[in-house]
């Protein structure tokens, strides 16, 4: 069933949050990376404790499976919790550097000067809707905020309210036990308290994952404050595929199956949908593409507001000029079977805007190109995603090397041979990508990575070592990765 709506915060409650959380800042930034590696693996022990409970609600709210799907999201979510710990004991995130003072420095005498990174201030986190636990209450973007030390406040996705509001008092009990400061976590409720929080100036930085128009909007408060403030939103992505004529050739089959898998997983609600696939004239699989949807069962939706976009949005594509249907969708209440159309390159680049962009749900489309030239002039007029996937022959590599660089400059993470609906969460993910992909490209959401974005660089200049901070002392008490006069240190 569809989740209520909830209600707005008060106004007086969300002041006292946010002032919790300014108070709550000083207290985060001088705790020690060991310190806060112990409230993430209390927080991740206390979430699993708590499964059944928070995995029986969730489908509740969300229309999503209990299993394989939210329990093993929810396992994610304990993973990349503890997996920050992990990064606050390797201490190289710090970045720690020192330059000793030096009187023949080859530019003129050199102060002994030392740079570290240290906590932005009280993070904003706005939920995403379709992962209810790894993008949202206790979801990575929280994970990585704590991590770095910033005191997060949660807006809650109005999807659901109340598995918000339960993992977040399971998150808080578990983070105050732990021995965090009080204001460290708090959720707040409704879309103007997220603005009005977001325009507060005891805000430092916010992130988002969402739609291009809400996402734009909150990014543009963001920046029109007197202070403007970091926002990095995650916002859409169609994740273009391109399969070549010796892919097609040696396994178009089991590729045609692998593509209906990946655009029809959690009924199309991944962020790293395939939305286009771009396959050679005369490919031949048309009808391995029917037959790999065939009997698709119904998939029902987040919840009506997403089932009726979904709706107009495959209507859109319908009726655009040159495209035809490939696998009827059929709809049974707030659920759905795949849609999947097809048109040419010719059609694509004379085409409604429509084409280009995400269709949020179990739909995708098919373009057909007849040469490499045909096929980089297409990709070059695609908005950047989150992804660009190609399926090649390795005996194919000097033909599809001049593809490389038109995939990487319009995606964060280029896959070969895989498909992107699989985001592990590693040290090397990125999952980011130039605009509308995101609205900060130097950065990622998923990975041990996605802890720069809640640090800030503070260089300390000529301070005696008894001033300056613990990562940056002479006798290093921390016993960090350092680079000291250019030289990398590793412990």
């Amino acid at each position: 069933m569809s989740a209520e709506l909830a209600h707005e915060t008060e106004a007086a409650e969300l002041d006292r949050v946010l002032a919790a959380a300014a108070q709550a800042a000083p207290a985060l930034a001088g705790s020690t990376p060991a310190e806060r590696a112990g409230w993430l693996t209390a927080a991740a022990d206390a979430l699993d404790a708590a499964a059944d409970e928070l995995v029986v609600l969730a489908a509740e709210e969300t229309n999503l499976p209990e299993s394989p799907r939210l329990r093993g999201e929810l396992k994610r979510t304990t993973f990349q919790l503890r997996l920050f710990g992990q990064v606050l004991a390797d201490g190289a995130f710090l970045r720690a550097t020192v330059d000793h003072a030096d009187p023949d420095w080859p530019m003129g005498p050199r102060p002994d000067i030392r740079r570290v990174l240290t906590p932005i201030g009280p993070v904003l986190v706005f939920a995403a809707s379709n992962f209810p636990f790894a993008f949202s209450t206790a979801g990575g973007d929280t994970a990585s905020a704590l991590a770095a030390g910033c005191p997060v406040v949660l807006k809650a996705h109005p999807g659901h309210p109340r598995l918000s509001d339960l993992t977040g008092r399971i998150l808080l009990t578990a983070l105050r036990e732990a021995g965090a400061p009080e204001g460290v976590f708090a959720v707040v409720h409704g879309r103007e308290t997220g603005v009005t929080a977001l325009k507060d100036a005891r805000i430092s930085a916010a992130s988002f994952t969402g739609s291009v128009p809400g996402g734009r909007a909150l990014f543009d408060i963001a920046n029109a404050r007197p202070v403007p403030i970091p926002f990095y939103g995650e916002l859409g992505s169609v994740n273009p595929v391109v399969v070549t004529p010796g892919a097609v050739r040696a396994r178009g089959e089991e590729i045609a199956k692998g593509y209906a898998a990946s655009f029809t997983l959690g009924a199309g609600q991944f962020c790293t949908k395939p939305g286009l696939v771009f396959l050679p004239d005369e490919h031949g699989l048309d009808t391995a593409l029917k037959s790999a949807l065939d009997g698709a069962a119904t998939q029902q939706m987040l919840n009506d507001r997403i089932a009726g976009g979904y709706s107009e949005g495959v209507a859109a594509l319908r009726s655009a000029e040159g495209v035809e249907v490939v696998s009827e969708s059929e709809a049974a209440g707030a659920g759905f079977t795949p849609t999947l159309l097809k048109t040419t390159a010719e059609n694509f680049a004379k085409g409604a805007e429509v084409l280009r962009h995400e269709c949020f749900g179990p739909a995708s489309l098919v373009i057909t190109y007849s040469s490499q030239e045909e096929l980089i002039g297409l990709l070059d007029g695609l908005e950047p995603g989150l992804t660009a996937t190609l399926h090649a022959e390795e005996s194919e590599v000097d033909d599809v090397r001049p593809l490389l660089a038109p995939l990487a400059r319009i995606a964060g993470r280029v896959l070969f041979n895989d498909w992107p609906t699989g985001v592990t969460v590693t040290w090397a993910q990125q999952h980011g990508g130039p605009y509308p992909a995101t609205t900060a490209p130097t950065t990622t959401s998923v990975g041990t990575a996605a802890i720069d974005r809640f640090l800030r660089p503070v260089a300390w200049q000529g301070f005696p070592d008894a001033l300056l901070p613990p990562a940056l002392r002479e006798d290093n008490p921390w016993r960090l990765p350092r680079r000291t006069d250019g030289s990398p240190q590793i412990l």
